[in-house]
């Protein structure tokens, strides 16, 4: 039986997705299922409790969301690029902290109006980035909003959280690895909405091409999320 804080959680991010995407989750400080042999050996065999823990909690989000979605309940292996290798017909992210771990997952579809290409969710515990952080992740214009805002650091993390969502959700397209300065965001805090716009050209997107995303906040976790369809 999930907690009052999972159900808080669980309402807090639902309604960031269209009813055709499943989402679910898992509690790694709690019992998560044990994953899948296959799933397992993916794991380095020096990874310690903690690691192991949110790993399971991950994947046993992502299996739950498979069995609401209606599809197959099957191993997430990961790839030699660390990206989890999602079932043929399904397309998925995966996201995990110290106290939750979310997964969401559709059909893939068959590149027909409306169907989905990318998914893309980060969680992040509510905490605000420190400063010296903020040039790593955050680009000059984007840490002259930062300065703008009642909350800062709050807002950094949510720069750093947007930037990670947009980059799974791109990345079943591209499969191309690129930093924190391959994307510009602009941010609508009043909306919980925000735009990743690329600074270069990442195949088969452009330079100037844009994901569009939105976030929540609360229940001691920020949560944001993308979906890009056909």
């Amino acid at each position: 039986m999930a907690s009052s804080l999972e159900t808080e959680r669980y309402s807090l991010v639902r309604p960031l997705f269209a009813n055709d995407i499943a989402l679910a989750l898992s509690n790694p400080l709690g019992q998560p299922a044990v994953p899948f042999a296959e799933e397992a050996a993916c794991l380095s065999p020096n990874a310690v409790a903690k690691r192991r823990q949110e790993f399971a909690a991950g994947r046993d989000a992502a299996h739950q969301a498979m069995a609401l979605l209606g599809a197959p309940v099957q191993a997430i292996p990961v790839a030699e690029n660390r990206a989890p290798i999602w079932p043929a017909g399904l397309v998925g992210s995966i996201s995990h902290t110290r106290s939750c771990a979310m997964a969401v997952v559709a059909h893939a579809g068959n590149m027909a109006a409306g169907d989905i290409r990318g998914l893309g969710l980060d969680v992040e515990e509510d905490k605000p980035l420190a400063d010296e952080l903020w040039p790593a992740i955050c680009s000059v214009s984007e840490q002259d909003w930062l300065r703008q805002q009642a909350k800062p650091g709050q807002m950094a993390k949510l720069v750093f959280s947007a930037k990670e969502a947009a980059y799974k959700c791109q990345f079943t397209l591209s499969a191309r690895y690129y930093g924190f300065d391959g994307m510009e965001l602009n941010i609508d805090v009043e909306n919980q909405r925000f735009t990743a716009r690329y600074c270069a050209d990442q195949p088969p997107f452009s330079c100037g091409d844009c994901i569009s995303g939105r976030f929540a906040i609360g229940a001691g976790l920020m949560v944001t999320t993308d979906e890009l369809r056909v």
